[in-house]
């Protein structure tokens, strides 16, 4: 039982994205006072532009065995999934080498196991932190399908759909003509879709959501201090704030939650992250002509297409090119062929392009917990591609471990502590 000191002390949370503002709402729930920190608006990074898509299955990291093999094949295909401004090849390169070590089996099933404790209940863990604010409405039950061209296709991946499997994540497989009564505009090469609905749903632009989020936490006494951080303020050894472009906000405990950004800010007091971005990019086509009956994920490409109202965002690739550099255009062309290939005669009244920057931690598990030597610091960023979909969950863990409170999971594969002396 916390202390009715404790009860009252006070959280600066930085990052305003889904991660920050579902540890916010939660602290303040339980009688913190929080102050949510970001220098954009809430919901503008990664958590405006990712694929809308609340996916308990995606549980398999990028690193599986034999990606090392396949690299150069992705990296020159006209329209493969992975993009890479060579100029910063040497800069990511001690990342890179760190993460290819994950390339085996017993390390995607250590990454999985520790992933689906994060994405199961996604749906549930959405609808309870946006119960009674206007985000509930933006929360849609819908199924999430892989698409294959064949059943082969499909029954090839046996590690990840076995992990699937073990992780207790169902599934229905639709075949022929069938998949064509399910999804009536997709390409009729597509001959196999795997269909998952158990906790599975859609975000009806993520961006609002968090808005909406935001919205409630301020209506309910939270402060929103939209500014850079540059640093922390510290005394007696412990952590007692936040330094900013405009003000300094003290607190008695900071929580990072500023996604790609995170491992910057965690370099000014010397502790250095084995993190790279992920340079994501969508398109949405408003008003589509098109608009599949579930999200869809096309396994030839990394094609994900979500109906969000009377639009159709299309998601999926990834670019390595750090933080500062401006976006491409290679990916965005890739994004709408492979859309053209697999919706026929698709037609929109307008196009809009997004880059955003996924945080990507070295062994594909997030970053969370409190930090040896810095009382008063607690993580909560590097979620990869399951920002959206686990971070209800992080949040609520996170306050948890704020307020004392008995967590039902083990932290351990979270800590930061895992990369010191090993390197991650």
């Amino acid at each position: 039982m916390a202390s009715e000191q404790a009860h009252h002390n006070t959280v600066a949370v930085i990052g305003a994205g889904i991660v920050g503002i579902s540890t916010a709402l939660y602290l303040q729930r339980e009688g913190r006072e929080v102050t949510l920190i970001d220098r954009l608006e809430p919901g503008e990074g990664a958590s405006f532009g990712n694929a809308g898509v609340l996916a308990a299955s995606s549980i398999i990291p990028v690193t599986v065995p034999g990606l090392l093999t396949k690299v150069p094949k992705l990296l020159i295909e006209p329209l493969g999934p992975v993009y890479l401004r060579w100029s910063y090849l040497p800069r990511m390169m001690p990342w890179l080498f760190k993460y290819l070590r994950h390339c085996t089996e017993g390390r995607v099933r250590h990454i999985a196991q520790h992933m689906s404790a994060l994405t199961a209940d996604s749906l549930d863990e959405h609808q309870r932190l946006a119960d009674g604010t206007a985000a509930a409405a933006r929360i849609k039950n819908m199924a999430y399908s892989f698409v294959f061209k064949d059943r082969a296709a499909f029954e090839a991946d046996t590690l990840g759909w076995g992990l699937r499997k073990q992780y207790d994540i169902p599934w229905e497989v639709i075949e022929g003509d069938a998949v064509h009564e399910e999804e009536p505009d997709i390409a009729r090469q597509y001959k196999c879709l795997v269909k998952m609905t158990h906790q599975h749903g859609t975000i009806d632009h993520p961006g609002e959501y968090v808005k909406d989020l935001a919205r409630a936490f301020t209506g309910a006494g939270g402060r929103i201090v939209t500014a850079s951080v540059s640093g922390f303020m510290r005394s007696d050894g412990k952590i007692t704030g936040v330094k900013t472009d405009s003000e300094d906000v003290t607190a008695d405990t900071v929580v990072v939650a500023a996604g790609a950004w995170s491992a910057r800010l965690m370099k000014t007091l010397g502790i250095d992250i084995p993190m790279e971005t992920e340079r994501g990019y969508h398109v949405e086509l408003r008003k589509a002509s098109i608009k599949p009956n579930s999200a869809l994920m096309v396994a030839d490409g990394k094609l994900v297409a979500t109906p969000m109202g009377d639009d159709l965002r299309l998601a999926g690739l990834v670019e390595f090119g750090g933080l500062d550099a401006g976006p491409s255009q290679a990916p965005i062309k890739t994004l709408m062929k492979r859309a053209e290939i697999v919706f026929p005669g698709i037609e929109y009244e307008e196009q809009t392009d997004w880059l955003g920057h996924r945080p990507a931690v070295s062994d594909s598990l997030p970053v969370m917990g409190p930090v040896d030597g810095h009382p008063g610091l607690v993580l909560a960023f590097g979620h990869h591609h399951v920002g959206l979909t686990s971070g209800p969950r992080t949040g609520r863990l996170i306050s948890d471990m704020i307020v004392g409170k008995h967590l039902n999971m083990d932290m351990t594969p979270y800590s930061v502590a895992r990369f010191q002396g090993s390197g991650g």
